[in-house]
């Protein structure tokens, strides 16, 4: 059965989905911006401190969910530049440790409300 999760650690929606579905064992996360959750604006303009925030946000829906950003099984990396690709891995790994989870990180054009990066993930509960 798919169940919706949402909280108020993490920034609300800004369009027609939810921050995260959990079905059958797992947490589908949609793409987290480096948004503050009170303020709705991004805690710098700077690609690095958006990548911590997005982190943090995925982990505040994980709690949420009852799991852990650790049982994170696959995560996208979506950066408006890729030569920011150094700073934003090393502030990913801050947050995982070995086995790290599939990855893929992709260059786009842009992402909402201007950010530099966004950040989704599947986690196993």
């Amino acid at each position: 059965m798919r169940t919706t999760i949402n909280t108020t650690d993490a920034p609300a929606a800004i369009g027609p989905y939810s921050q995260a579905v959990k079905n059958d064992g797992l947490l589908w996360i949609s793409g987290q911006l480096g948004l503050d959750p009170a303020k709705g604006t991004f805690v710098s303009d700077a690609t690095g401190p958006q990548a911590e925030q997005c982190l943090r946000n995925l982990d505040a829906i994980c709690r949420e969910a009852g799991t852990s950003l650790s049982k994170a099984l696959r995560c996208t990396i979506y950066l408006v530049d890729l030569g920011e690709f150094q700073t934003v891995n090393g502030i990913y790994q801050t947050f995982f440790e070995a086995p790290f989870p599939a990855r893929a990180t992709v260059q786009v054009s842009a992402l909402p409300k201007g950010g530099r990066v966004e950040i989704d993930a599947v986690v196993a509960l």
